[in-house]
């Protein structure tokens, strides 16, 4: 997934507009607004931070995409059936 759809649908799993999601996790507005139009690219360690901080301080309000959790539901696919 790329950082422009992660810092996204971080950003909406909360709840939150921009304004708002800058403000509660001191980021400037301009460094998330480029990071959205993929002007800019967030490091991964912020996106990491993000999404296990949302994730456990309770502030999502819808499930945010965890790729690892998408592929374990998915299965192995090497593995016979």
């Amino acid at each position: 997934m790329d950082c422009k759809t992660k810092i996204k649908e971080l950003r909406e799993s909360t709840g939150m507009n921009r304004k708002e999601f800058c403000k509660y996790f001191q980021i400037p507005y301009r460094t998330v607004t480029e990071w959205e139009l993929d002007n800019r690219h967030a490091p991964e360690y912020v996106l990491r931070l993000l999404e296990y901080y949302i994730q456990n301080e309770g502030l999502a309000k819808k499930k945010v995409t965890d790729e690892c959790s998408e592929m374990e539901e998915r299965g192995d696919p090497y593995e016979e059936n």
